[in-house]
């Protein structure tokens, strides 16, 4: 039997639900575990952590919306993440890790042989995180690192964070996708990040919605696709103070290349498509509903380039996990 997928949203679970999920965990019958916005005893959560620790099938693992809510947790998940050797998708957005959190899983996410994928959105991390973020970035010719990082709605990170994370974006060689939706970024930062974009020769999809960006911040960015050869593909510059026009000629460029992309032979680096899930993202929505209904972002290396002007990135799923 191929494994299944576990999705519980926003419930109390029972030891009895969890015995339930710690067994399956524990006979290799899970890929995909999500139990976002779930309340669980400290005791249930520790007993899950376990599991996670001994499955060889589990991909994917979502703890969005708190709950990994106390240091305590953390070390907990950080010692099931030692060792695991399956997971390659890990979220936990909208957890209050702060950077001692982040200092607590260090070890265990930079280790990790087979994690690719990491969602650290609205977890009020600062530049002491961020710094150990960035060493999960390697540079060309070092270890395997993150192929998709999001980073949503962290406001205290400040612009020498920021800094540095463009440098390593820059000299990635893993980094495909990078979500910076609703930090406080601004005109100066999307420059720093422009350059590190035209450097890198990996990163395909880039998101910068509700950024606090103007028109100079978009004139960057077309004079960079007009003017540099660049692996990026999306380009989400919805909800801010940018003209249509510009978004627009964005738009256009980077659709330049959608028939030699066609026809060039795919990048092959790692597992492949099959055996990768596409992620689970949780995206900030600081004015509606925070979080919306799915909807799927192909994140593909034979993906036409494409500017997003509007909101909606969301969740999805592979068919295989599906319920």
């Amino acid at each position: 039997m191929l494994p299944a997928s576990i999705q519980i949203t926003g419930e109390m679970l029972s030891a009895a639900e969890v015995q339930d999920i710690c067994e399956s965990l524990k006979e290799d019958g899970v890929r995909l575990l999500s139990v976002r916005g779930c309340q669980l005893s400290d005791r249930d959560f520790g007993r899950i952590c376990r599991s996670v620790a001994e499955s060889h099938s589990l991909a994917q693992l979502n703890l969005n919306l708190g709950v990994v809510s106390c240091i305590n947790r953390t070390r907990q998940l950080a010692d099931a993440l030692k060792s695991n050797r399956s997971l390659q998708t890990l979220f936990l957005h909208g957890c209050p890790l702060l950077d001692a959190g982040l200092v607590t899983l260090n070890v265990a996410l930079s280790t990790h042989p087979a994690l690719v994928s990491l969602d650290l959105g609205d977890c009020m991390l600062g530049d002491e995180a961020l710094a150990l973020i960035c060493g999960m970035l390697p540079p060309d010719g070092a270890k395997s690192g993150l192929r998709e990082l999001t980073l949503s709605a962290n406001p205290g990170i400040s612009f020498k964070g920021w800094s540095r994370l463009s440098i390593a974006v820059a000299h990635s060689s893993q980094l495909r996708v990078l979500n910076l939706d609703y930090n406080p970024l601004g005109d100066q930062i999307a420059g720093m990040l422009a350059v590190a974009v035209a450097s890198s020769r990996t990163l395909e999809v880039l998101d910068l919605e509700g950024t606090g960006l103007s028109n100079q911040s978009a004139q960057v960015f077309l004079d960079m696709v007009e003017n540099y050869p660049t692996s990026l593909r999306v380009l989400v510059l919805a909800e801010n103070n940018i003209s249509p026009e510009l978004q627009q000629q964005i738009c256009d460029l980077l659709s330049e290349g959608e028939e030699d992309d066609r026809e060039a032979p795919p990048l092959r680096t790692g597992p492949t498509s099959r055996s990768v899930l596409v992620p689970i993202r949780d995206k900030y929505q600081p004015i509606s509903d925070k979080y919306q209904p799915p909807t799927w972002l192909p994140h593909s290396n034979s993906a036409p380039q494409t500017l997003m002007l509007t909101s909606g990135l969301g969740e999805s799923l592979l068919g295989e996990t599906e319920m």
